[in-house]
């Protein structure tokens, strides 16, 4: 179940001029009231995502990020203890171990 914001288009009720409903995502948005039947129309909310700022904290979440430094070769700014920092184009040995992240 989601909560959705619904606003009256025109007079409020005891509700107030915007409220919520929870309602199945599969659900028809509402056009009237539930209390006073006065039309309403969903309004667009904004949405909390958080995403990690520095790469510490992806490393933390077990992403690997690459910044590309010259022609075929990248730094892996999330390197963990044992990860080469640098990556090479032709050198396999070069790519980090995802098994440190990667698990079932």
């Amino acid at each position: 179940m989601a909560i959705y914001e619904y606003e009256h288009v025109g007079k409020a009720c005891g509700r107030g001029p915007v409220f919520e409903a929870i309602q199945s995502i599969h659900e028809r948005a509402l056009t009237r009231c539930p209390e006073c039947g006065e039309p309403v129309r969903k309004l667009i909310s904004r949405t909390n995502i958080n995403t990690p700022k520095t790469n510490s904290e992806l490393r933390d979440l077990g992403f690997t990020k690459l910044v590309k430094r010259d022609d075929g070769v990248y730094e892996n700014v999330t390197a963990r203890s044992g990860d080469n920092r640098y990556m090479e184009q032709g050198k396999p040995e070069t790519v980090p171990d995802l098994s440190k992240t990667i698990s079932d």
